[in-house]
């Protein structure tokens, strides 16, 4: 089977890792994944050509906008391609009435909202979030982030650069970001040096302009500097599980909106491979439910946070072997050969 895949992709944020690791599994199984762009040096097989898709899959995130024209003519490929072939995958929540979880929101208004699930209607009858827990009833779960059990790494924590090292831009997750920090306060010493790798940090991201809001990109530069925080600059998806492993621990989190809808995204399944224990900042109940009973052990405790980090820092051992339970669950439920299974599943229907 082809699979045509049409998003905005970029290969140092977004979901770039996992469409690498799809189109790997799919050639292992006879099929064959590209992504919609004129054929450009790079980690992906693009083309423009879609005769011959036997679907086209529409992935969506960080935009509801069209890039650069004619890159993105979803017109045109609704044309070529029968409705039946085709399918959305809405990464971020979009496809939902417009709402605004603490000073985060999908849609700036309901025009905007019922504009864009118009769009979606448009385009396929099936739609689906990476969400056990769609709020609407038309729209079916797809998780599409998935867990490769060949990144893992050993779990040798002799030796770390850092207590704590995170990977990601900030878009949204200063909130988070804040609460993890301020429970590593009272054992700051003890963490050792703190790394965060990403856009928008202590600074503006490339991204920022008047058409963002603020509270998009926020966080508190003078803040990081009295914690001795350390900033670099964001990388290539191939390097973050071995980044993350810089640290003895590192935050799995999300921001606002997608935890209250639940979503998953690919920092759910790469955190469990590198040489780190994850500490989520998520509620227990949701983090049980994709990683099983075992992860409640690795939440951030609410009302005393900083015990959390200090048992890690006390019993790595300990939480290794919990982290060694979870790459096993991860690997029997939700691996990208089920994935693509899933996916392949649902273009037959």
């Amino acid at each position: 089977m082809r699979l045509v895949f049409v998003l905005r992709g970029y290969e140092v944020l977004g979901s770039a890792q996992d469409l690498h690791y799809c189109a790997r599994v799919a050639k292992s199984l006879g099929h064959q994944v590209v992504v919609y762009r004129p054929p450009d040096a790079g980690s992906f097989d693009y083309s423009l050509a879609v005769e011959g898709a036997d679907a086209v899959i529409f992935i969506v995130e960080w935009t509801t906008a069209l890039q650069r024209g004619d890159q993105l003519d979803w017109v045109r490929l609704a044309g070529r391609i029968p409705r039946a072939r085709r399918v959305v995958v809405d990464c971020d929540g979009k496809y939902n009435d417009a709402f605004t979880v603490v000073g985060d929101y999908n849609h700036p208004d309901a025009a905007a909202s019922q504009a864009w699930v118009a769009i979606c209607d448009s385009l396929s009858d099936k739609i689906y979030q990476p969400t056990l827990h769609p709020l609407r009833k038309n729209v079916g779960t797809f998780l599409f982030h998935a867990y490769n059990p060949a990144w893992e790494t050993s779990l040798d924590f002799a030796g770390k650069e850092y207590g704590m090292f995170y990977v990601g831009n900030n878009w949204f997750r200063w909130g988070p970001m804040r609460r993890v920090l301020e429970a590593v306060q009272p054992v700051r010493e003890q963490v050792g040096r703190i790394g965060l790798t990403g856009h928008g940090w202590d600074s503006p991201p490339p991204w920022a302009n008047p058409t963002v809001i603020e509270a998009a990109y926020c966080s508190d530069p003078e803040y990081l500097r009295q914690l001795g925080i350390e900033i670099y600059p964001p990388v290539h998806f191939d390097r973050v599980i071995d980044l993350m492993g810089r640290g003895l621990f590192t935050p799995v989190i999300y921001r606002p909106l997608f935890d209250h809808l639940q979503l998953v995204t690919c920092r759910t399944f790469e955190t469990l491979a590198a040489n780190t224990i994850p500490l989520f900042g998520h509620s227990a109940a949701f983090v049980e439910e994709i990683y099983g009973a075992a992860a409640r052990e690795l939440v951030l405790i609410p009302d005393q946070p900083d015990a959390k980090i200090r048992d890690i820092l006390q019993r790595p051992k300990y939480y290794a072997e919990i982290v060694g339970v979870l790459r096993q669950h991860l690997a029997e439920r939700h691996s990208y050969a089920a994935r693509l299974q899933e996916l392949i599943d649902i273009v037959k229907v």
